[in-house]
């Protein structure tokens, strides 16, 4: 059973000796009782926020609903900085974000009469000796959350419009919850969801975005968007999603465009790949019905790449995601549909697509490419066609970055050895320049200025025809090089 940490206890024992009660309450009792570690800790008190700084006075309290935020000493994240709330009641919610008004109390029932869902309304009694370590006798539950923990439901306290419209991101919070356990959301709750779903345009687009980063980011992400369009919410601010809904696709595809378009999510979100991953799997096809021209299976989505990044773009800005998160997406959607065919695409074919995505970029396109198969029925998500283009990729890759060796990683050049040994222009410097690359290939170090101007000194003293055999030593090293690291490209890729 989880323990309740020192840095908890600790402040619980201040408040204690002050003469004041003290709850852990939220979200950590609910990570408590499920054994899961809790991601914050919150403190409720009967101490006013006045009290509670004079008993921590390295704290900070910037706000009018009684928080103050306590700095602990922890090398836990989680645990550096612990929120301590004066135990309240709350009016009503006009602006379905903050209470009009609130007023201190010292009833612990009546502070969790206010909260959202049961399984979060919950109270740990921190007063008590036995707290620490056998903190499951202090629980206080007055309405049940413990009995829906154990039956893994979401359902709020009491009426769930009243919770619903005392704070409308509760209607979102539900379905991020209902993908992070694994829960069902109770009926009347979802219900009542779906009723209030559109208060959900009064909340501020950087709260709704953070929640639906997180329904993304769980495992369940492609349960967590099925729900949101379920619960009328998806509509509220990524309406152009909805537009795939029963869009038939055609012979390369087994479902609609809307179903492709989770179920693509899905592969990515079990696969544990990057937010960026999943949002442009999510989206790649989003375009599709806006370009759709004719029906069946010859039908056609010409530039629904184009469209489709367009639409990415504009919802992610919508939303107010950080730029770099944008740009990214809308490139992964744009390219997603990259062709590539091992007898026709040119080398410079995939450096063109390199320079559009950028190399750093490669990887995660073709993790798109893969939820794009998955989802559209393709038994396989990684063929032989896209590992040889993952090893094309590298290949180039590494000419690109200087890393696959050649006379250009030298540390000097034609230039430098004309004027060194004062000769003019011709084949001998080209000469000169692959046999110095063979010193560096046994020996990196040797790539100096120092070292090789030495070198070029002693080589020019060699006939034409020891040169020319030094020269072909070393092009033979060099290509025997290569021979080897092109053999562990293709192994890494199974191309071999």
């Amino acid at each position: 059973m989880n323990i309740i940490p020192q840095e908890v206890t600790a402040i619980a024992e201040k408040l204690t000796q002050g003469n004041y009660s003290s709850y852990l309450v939220g979200g950590s009792v609910r990570d408590l009782i499920l054994k899961r570690k809790p991601n914050d800790w919150d403190i409720a008190t009967s101490a006013k926020p006045k009290e509670i700084q004079d008993i921590f006075p390295d704290s900070i309290y910037e706000n009018n609903f009684g928080t103050v935020i306590v700095k602990t000493q922890s090398s836990d994240p989680t645990l550096k900085t612990i929120e301590i709330t004066t135990l309240r009641k709350e009016g009503k919610y006009s602006d379905q974000r903050h209470p009009d008004q609130i007023e201190f109390t010292d009833d612990i029932e009546e502070d969790l009469k206010r909260r959202d869902f049961t399984i979060d309304a919950m109270a740990i009694n921190l007063g008590e000796q036995s707290s620490k370590d056998n903190w499951s006798s202090n629980i206080i539950d007055p309405f049940k959350g413990g009995e829906d923990l154990k039956k893994k439901i979401i359902r709020t306290v009491n009426n769930p419009d009243q919770r619903f419209q005392e704070d409308a991101l509760r209607l979102i919070k539900a379905i991020r919850l209902s993908c992070q356990l694994d829960f069902q959301i109770e009926p009347t709750t979802f219900k009542s969801i779906q009723q209030n779903a559109p208060s959900l345009k009064r909340i501020a687009s950087e709260r709704i975005r953070d929640e639906f980063i997180k329904i993304i980011m769980t495992s369940r992400a492609a349960k967590g968007v099925l729900l949101l369009e379920q619960s009328h919410l998806l509509h509220q601010f990524i309406p152009e999603l909805e537009k795939g809904i029963g869009v038939t696709q055609n012979k390369h595809h087994i479902y609609p465009v809307w179903e492709h378009l989770w179920r693509a999510l899905d592969y990515a979100a079990k696969k544990d790949y990057s937010l960026e991953v999943r949002l442009a799997s999510l989206f790649h096809d989003i375009g599709k019905p806006y370009t759709k021209q004719g029906e069946g299976v010859n039908s056609t989505f010409y530039n629904h790449e184009a469209k489709g990044a367009n639409l990415t773009k504009k919802i992610l800005i919508r939303l107010h995601f950080p730029s770099r998160i944008v740009n990214k997406v809308e490139k992964l959607v744009r390219y997603h549909g990259f062709v590539y065919d091992l007898d026709v695409t040119t080398d410079a074919a995939i450096r063109r697509l390199i320079r559009k995505v950028g190399l750093h970029n490669i990887k995660e396109l073709a993790q798109v490419r893969e939820a794009d198969r998955i989802g559209s029925g393709c038994p396989k998500a990684v063929p032989f066609r896209l590992r040889h283009f993952l090893y094309r990729v590298e290949k180039i890759g590494q000419q690109l970055k200087g890393e696959e060796p050649s006379v250009k990683t030298l540390t000097i050049n034609g230039n430098d050895i004309i004027k060194i040994l004062k000769i003019a222009p011709g084949p001998r410097v080209g000469t000169l320049l692959n046999i110095l690359l063979e010193d560096i290939l046994d020996n990196p170090k040797n790539n100096n200025k120092t070292y090789l101007k030495k070198r070029i000194v002693q080589l020019n003293k060699l006939s034409e025809t020891q040169l020319k055999k030094k020269e072909k030593q070393a092009q033979e090293k060099y290509n025997n090089i290569l021979q080897e690291v092109d053999k562990h490209l293709k192994q890494k890729y199974y191309v071999s």
